[in-house]
């Protein structure tokens, strides 16, 4: 079925779960609200507490964006090695580059330790909706009233952290309409164990990204540590023997980042003609970018590798959801159930009274986010300044302004609860490489003068150079890429001039007073109106629909099931398994080249017979997952792993407004596959025996 014909189908069958309608296995549901009805009445089974709490304290977050989970009683940790990436760029060099290569300790001394991860493990959340409600009197504004907001979780996050030591996050749900303390467990000393080499984490590359069959051995493991040994974590995942067969129903634990599903019609439109053309706008340029400087060299293109990957998987993302966006059908039926809420609320004057008027004030929102659209882009999200150095010079100025005052008044980041979660990233002693900057930071400031010439603040940068020039003499002059100097600066603040000497530190000086002044419009205008009116309209879902309603995603810790299920395309049926022979055949097929070229070590063990062809690789469900999921373990009604998500197929890409399992499925690697790759491929018995106990 062409991509266009896909799309329709699933923006039809999406549209109708806004009607009322959700399919069984739909929701991204919080561990402390369960659909355990549902489980019951379609699949006859009922997890207890204690299958659940096992769930929730084996399953990880790692700070770049990704999941995990505990696999072994030595604090292994298993992910995707894309999650792990991020690492192997980091520890890679010249004459090593495991990100390209692979990477395999056989001992805990030879595990490599990461720079600046960090793996958060949940461990208790609390209902603090009534607090922060509370210090918002009725008769504030929106923009004030997300002030008052911001200033009492803040206050809430320093009190849970100075009394129980734990990372303390107030995470906003329903958008507004609930507010939940979470309390994590940190490791800082995080050390890789295991990664394939490249070309078999992302066998395909990005012509099979988001498609099905897929033929990936996408798997990276770590292990955490405290104080110097092997975490014991009290719980973790046990390996399943057998694996899973088609009807199985199996269950994900991860991090969801964000969707969209409870956006009104006004908020969607805004994602659909502003937001998402602009960031496309700037992942095709960067991507057109990072291709052409990764011709210059194998080393340009090694350094490039990791940004280069991040840039095409999100632009093929983005195009995916502004394609359900642009689907008449699934907006026609957005407009339409939305329409009808409103008319049943107008109906009674006491809830129109109470929520009538939120749709109009979040479509108002959103003109004035379109307002600043292209400053806050440019120089608050940093598509105009793309640097790494750049970043580390913002957020030593930034820290030395909010460290003076109150924690409540601060810039969320910076607040007491998320400082040491900063500095970790702040003195990471990951490589940084100038050339590479310096061409990142000109072909941004080359963005953004195409986008805006005349910009009085771009102007100030740039000095009257080129953006070329501009960025080599910025980069150059800096001393930023080392970590002594950055902790100097950060532990002496900016009391003297010496510091203004430092033209990375200067740029960030120069942009940051409009930077603010953009980002607080946003925060108060924007994300405050927004979410005082969502809390408003889920008040009035709760009121019209009960409060089985799961929450839209957050990148917090979330429960999803589904069914091993294939799917129907243009009269054919797509099983839901392949298999390590399908690899191969599907090389051949592309005749064994980039990205269809298989490694050396499995065409060694294949060669050498000892690989069993039959052995399941990838295979794929109906749970409802999206982007932060990756990693997330998946595992069956024993709470055994069978499986790691690392994808959704095409027709996934539109989850991030509604959900159907159609069309839309999960994929995941295999337990299978991983336990004979590591055998018969990569020789990593310790490991496999470490994860299946045999």
């Amino acid at each position: 079925m062409s991509l266009r014909k896909r799309y329709a189908s699933i923006a039809v069958f999406a549209a109708l779960t806004l009607g009322g309608l959700v399919y069984a296995d739909e929701g991204m549901w919080t561990f402390d609200n369960l659909p355990l009805k549902t489980l019951k009445d379609r699949y006859g089974f009922e997890p207890t507490p204690e299958w659940v709490e096992h769930l929730r304290a084996s399953a990880l977050r790692f700070n770049n964006g990704g999941s995990g989970s505990f696999v072994s009683a030595d604090g292994l940790v298993m992910t995707n090695h894309h999650v792990g990436a991020d690492t192997l760029q980091k520890i890679s060099t010249k004459e090593k580059d495991y990100y390209k290569d692979g990477f395999l300790a056989k001992t805990h001394a030879e595990e490599a330790k990461a720079p600046d991860l960090e793996l958060n493990v949940l461990i208790g959340v609390e209902d603090v909706t009534d607090q922060v409600n509370a210090a918002v009197s009725k008769d504030l504004d929106d923009a004030r009233a997300s002030v008052v907001r911001r200033g009492v979780m803040a206050k809430i996050e320093k009190e849970s952290l100075d009394k129980t030591g734990l990372r303390s996050d107030v995470v906003t749900l329903y958008q507004g309409g609930k507010y939940s303390l979470y309390t994590y467990k940190k490791y800082t000393d995080v050390r890789l164990v295991f990664a394939p080499e490249f070309d078999v984490a992302f066998f395909g590359g990005d012509p099979d990204n988001f498609e099905y069959p897929r033929f990936d051995l996408d798997v990276c493991f770590f292990r955490a540590y405290e104080d110097g040994k092997p975490a014991k974590p009290k719980h973790f995942l046990k390996w399943s023997q057998h694996g899973s067969k088609e009807g199985d129903l199996t269950f994900v634990a991860g991090h969801p980042g964000r969707t969209s599903r409870l956006n009104t019609v006004a908020h969607l439109e805004y994602l659909r003609d502003k937001s998402f053309p602009l960031l496309l706008d700037r992942l095709h340029s960067s991507e057109a970018h990072l291709v052409e400087h990764s011709k210059k060299g194998k080393e340009e293109a090694r350094q490039a590798k990791e940004d280069l990957f991040g840039i095409q998987n999100s632009r093929k993302a983005r195009v995916g959801g502004l394609k359900g966006l642009n689907d008449k059908t699934l907006m026609a039926r957005k407009k339409s159930d939305e329409d009808s809420l409103r008319a049943r609320i107008k109906s009674d004057p006491a809830k129109q009274a109470a929520y009538g008027a939120a749709w109009d004030k979040i479509a108002e929102a959103q003109r004035v986010a379109d307002s600043i659209r292209i400053p806050y882009a440019m120089i608050e999200a940093g598509y105009g300044l793309d640097s790494n150095l750049f970043h580390i010079a913002r957020t030593l100025v930034r820290m030395a302004e909010e460290k003076g005052k109150p924690n409540s008044d601060r810039l969320r980041e910076y607040r007491d609860s998320a400082l040491e979660s900063l500095e970790l990233d702040l003195f990471s002693t990951a490589p940084i490489y100038p050339e590479f900057e310096a061409a990142k930071l000109a072909h941004s400031l080359a963005f953004w003068k195409r986008l805006t010439p005349d910009d009085p603040i771009l102007a100030e940068v740039l000095h009257g150079k080129s953006p070329e020039q501009a960025a080599k003499d910025l980069v150059a002059g800096t001393k930023l890429a080392d970590v002594a100097e950055r902790k100097r600066l950060a532990a002496g603040g900016f009391a003297g001039k010496k510091e203004l000497e430092d033209p990375l530190i200067w740029l960030a000086q120069t942009v940051d007073p409009q930077a603010r002044a953009v980002r607080k419009i946003r925060e108060e205008n924007v994300d405050g109106v927004q979410t005082a009116q969502y809390a408003l309209i889920a008040r009035a879902i709760f009121a019209d629909q009960g409060s089985s309603v799961y929450p839209d995603a957050t990148f917090t810790l979330r429960l999803a099931f589904g069914q091993v299920k294939g799917l129907e395309i243009d009269g054919k049926m797509i099983p839901p398994y392949t298999t390590l022979g399908g690899a191969f055949e599907h090389a051949a097929k592309h005749g064994d080249k980039e990205p269809y070229r298989l490694p050396e070590s499995w065409i060694k063990a294949k060669a050498e017979r000892r690989l069993r062809l039959d052995t399941p690789l990838n295979f794929i469900s109906t749970a409802d997952i999206i982007g932060g999921n990756s990693g997330s373990p998946v595992v069956n009604k024993e709470n055994e792993v069978v499986g790691l998500i690392f994808d959704g197929n095409i027709d996934s890409l539109v989850l991030d407004f509604a959900y159907d399992d159609r069309l839309a499925r999960a994929v995941s690697v295999d337990s299978r596959a991983i336990v004979t790759a590591l055998r018969s491929i990569y020789g990593a018995e310790g490991l496999a025996s470490e994860l299946t106990g045999k």
